[in-house]
């Protein structure tokens, strides 16, 4: 299996950002994907910097994806999702039914938010170009189980493995909301929360993560002791979303359990203290997501 780093969800210095992805050069990633993929107003990077970030990094022997933006309100995020698709050099990752249209046949990845939960879709979407497809977040081993067995000849699995786990979006910034801004004049107040704003209920209990447009789970996903069955069910990549501290280490750490120099379980527990959030990995086993299940637990 291969190991991907996914496209950054959260809005960081531009030096920051720049900081990080020349780190990305010496990690053991094989695919990097890259964009905004979250919401047009953040502007620290715009497409002719992600494609800098592009080239620098194929220079380096990764394989590069530009990502589009998930939901699309206006004609600028539009026009930019269709330079993204026509870009001329890097592969693309298309995130909603509207870019897959506007590759015209040509080889795509289609992306964790096109909600593919049966064969019809993945044959659809095969038609349309598809080559891989990312295995939406509420699927769990058997749903997967299933669709590898029908997936169509020639189809890459990739399965999002290690991340707050991004669960839907809306036309309301709810970053702004928080801090009494409106949308139109938010004042880019995301860069305040590097890996997101924790909710909490009334009891105190962690709930859900905002960022911006975006909801994302509290705790964060990990597949770290699934990494072997991922394996035998013939997934191609491990998908690992960005956070803004240790995430070398999560990298490391991953590549380790891959290549059989570590174990699952001792990987997790160097891992755990170095996460944003609690663990989880509920969805998988078919339970809440919020849930983290011991793989003995599990009856694996």
């Amino acid at each position: 299996m291969k190991i991907a780093l996914g496209p950054l969800q959260y809005y960081w210095p531009r030096v920051t950002t720049l900081q990080f992805y020349e780190s990305v050069r010496e990690w053991p990633v094989d695919i990097v994907y890259l964009g905004e993929t979250v919401c047009s107003r953040r502007h620290e990077l715009r497409l002719p910097d992600w494609i800098e970030i592009a080239d620098m990094l194929a220079d380096a022997g990764k394989e590069v994806i530009l990502s589009t933006q998930v939901l699309l309100e206006s004609g600028v995020e539009l026009k930019t999702m269709r330079k993204v698709v026509d870009n001329g050099e890097y592969a693309v990752e298309a995130n909603d039914m509207g870019a897959v249209r506007c590759m015209n046949g040509r080889p795509f990845i289609a992306g964790p938010y096109l909600n593919v939960y049966s064969k019809p879709t993945l044959d659809v979407l095969a038609g349309a170009g598809a080559t891989r497809w990312v295995m939406p977040l509420e699927m769990g081993r058997k749903g997967l189980h299933r669709l590898q067995q029908d997936k169509p000849a020639g189809m890459q699995t990739e399965v999002f493995a290690y991340g707050r786990m991004p669960l839907a979006f809306s036309a309301r910034c709810f970053t702004a909301r928080n801090h009494n801004l409106p949308k139109d004049n938010c004042q880019y107040v995301c860069m305040n929360h590097p890996d997101g704003l924790l909710m909490q209920t009334r009891e105190a209990q962690d709930f859900l993560t905002i960022n911006g447009i975006q909801t994302q789970s509290a705790h964060v996903h990990t597949l770290i002791h699934e990494v072997a069955e991922l394996a035998d069910m013939g997934v191609d990549v491990l998908r690992l979303s960005p956070q803004s501290q240790h995430m070398e280490e999560v990298v490391n750490g991953f590549r380790a359990v891959l290549e059989g120099r570590e174990n699952a379980a001792q990987v997790h527990a160097r891992l755990q203290p170095r996460m944003p959030a609690a663990p989880c990995n509920g969805y998988w086993y078919g339970r809440p997501g919020l849930d983290m299940v011991e793989p003995q637990l599990a009856g694996v």
